[in-house]
C-alpha cells in the first residue's frame, strides 16, 4: 500500500533532507507544490488534507496554522517544529523512548529537537530506572553545526569566515528545556549551555555527572551497562564499549549525513565522576532521519528503511 506524503515547508533545510531520504521509495507518493503556490493558503490546505501523512517543516506558529487546516480524521501529522512537544494529544517521537507501538498508533507526533535527543537518549534511562535521581540539578554542555539553525545562521556561518564558536542561549529559558525535562522526568530544569561550531552538521551532547556526591553513587560501568540493555535491539542507537583510548573524541567538518545516535559513559578511576555523551548528526537523528523513522512506523515499514546509518 502506498502512503501519501506532504512536506509542508520543503524548501527548508530540513525539509530537503527529508526529501532526500524519501527520494525513490516507492512506498510514498509525494504530493509537491511548486514555487507558486506553496505559499498560498488554500494550495497547502488542499495538499494538507489530501495527503496521509503531512510533515510540518515550519516555524511555530505557522504549523500550529497547518494543523488547524485539517478537515478530515485521516490525516496524521509529523511537526518537526518546537510547536507540539509537550502539548497535550501529541506524540513524542523518539520511538526508543516512548515505544515503537505508540508512535506507529499515534496521528499526531512532533519531533524532538536536535539537543534533547542526545539528553533524553542518555537520560531518561537511566533516571526512569532509578539509577539517577530526578531531583538533581543536571547541566548540559552541547555543540552543533550551524545547519541546526536554518538558513538564516547558515548564511551567517558561510558569510563570516571567521566565526569559530557561537554560544547563545546564555540568557536562560531555551526552548528545548520543557521536553528535555518532561521526557527525562527530572524534577529540576537543567542548566544548558548550547553553542555553534563552525561544521555544518554534527552534534555532541554533555551531561557532566559528579558521581562522588549524588545519590546512590551509582558506578559508572553500572550506567554504560544499564544504556546498553534498554538499547538492546536497535539498529539506530548505539553504546560505545570501551573509552577513548586518548581521551579524544572529534567533530568532523565533513561529516556525512548520519541517522543514526551514539552514546558513550566516561567514568573516572577513582569512580568520582562520569560524562554522559552523545555524538548524533542534528539534521539526522536530530531532524530529518527522525521524522522519516517515525513515518515509517507510522505507515507500517521497517523503521530503519531509507534512513542513512
Amino acid at each position: 500500500m502506498t502512503t501519501s506524503v506532504f512536506i509542508d515547508g520543503a524548501a527548508g533545510t530540513t525539509g530537503l533532507e527529508i526529501a532526500e531520504r524519501l527520494a525513490g521509495r516507492s512506498e510514498f507518493a509525494m504530493i509537491a507544490l511548486d514555487d507558486a503556490r506553496r505559499k498560498d493558503d488554500a494550495a497547502r490546505a488542499e495538499a494538507i488534507n489530501d495527503a496521509d501523512v503531512v510533515i510540518l517543516c515550519l516555524p511555530d506558529d505557522a504549523a500550529r496554522d497547518a494543523v488547524a487546516m485539517i478537515r478530515n480524521d485521516r490525516t496524521k501529522v509529523i511537526d518537526a517544529s518546537t510547536a507540539h512537544r509537550v502539548a497535550d494529544g501529541w506524540t513524542y517521537g523518539f520511538p526508543e523512548i516512548v515505544g515503537r507501538e505508540t508512535v506507529a498508533e499515534s496521528k499526531r507526533v512532533s519531533n524532538p529537537g536536535c539537543y534533547p535527543t542526545g539528553f533524553i537518549g542518555l537520560l531518561a534511562p537511566l533516571v526512569h530506572n532509578g539509577l539517577l535521581p530526578a531531583a538533581w540539578p543536571y547541566s548540559c554542555n552541547a555543540v552543533t553545526g550551524y545547519s541546526g539553525g536554518g538558513k538564516a545562521l547558515i548564511g551567517r556561518f558561510e558569510a563570516e569566515a571567521d566565526i569559530a564558536w557561537r554560544g547563545y542561549g546564555l540568557t536562560f529559558g531555551h526552548k528545548h528545556i520543557p521536553e528535555m525535562q518532561r521526557y527525562t522526568g527530572t524534577a529540576i530544569a537543567p542548566l544548558f549551555s548550547p553553542a555553534v561550531v563552525n561544521a555544518h552538521r554534527g552534534m555532541v551532547v554533555e551531561i557532566p555527572l559528579p558521581l562522588g556526591v549524588m545519590p546512590g553513587n551509582v558506578p559508572a560501568e553500572l550506567l554504560r551497562a544499564a544504556l546498553t540493555q534498554f538499547y538492546d535491539g536497535s539498529r539506530v542507537v548505539t553504546v560505545a564499549q570501551d573509552l577513548p583510548a586518548d581521551g579524544e573524541m572529534l567533530l568532523r567538518a565533513a561529516m556525512e549525513p548520519w541517522d543514526g545516535l551514539a552514546l558513550h559513559v566516561m567514568g573516572s578511576a577513582d569512580g568520582e565522576q562520569a560524562r554522559l555523551v552523545a555524538v548524533l548528526d542534528n539534521l539526522g537523528k536530530g531532524a530529518s532521519g527522525a521524522a522519516v523513522q517515525s513515518l515509517n512506523l507510522m505507515a507500517g515499514l521497517d523503521e530503519t528503511a531509507g534512513l542513512r546509518l
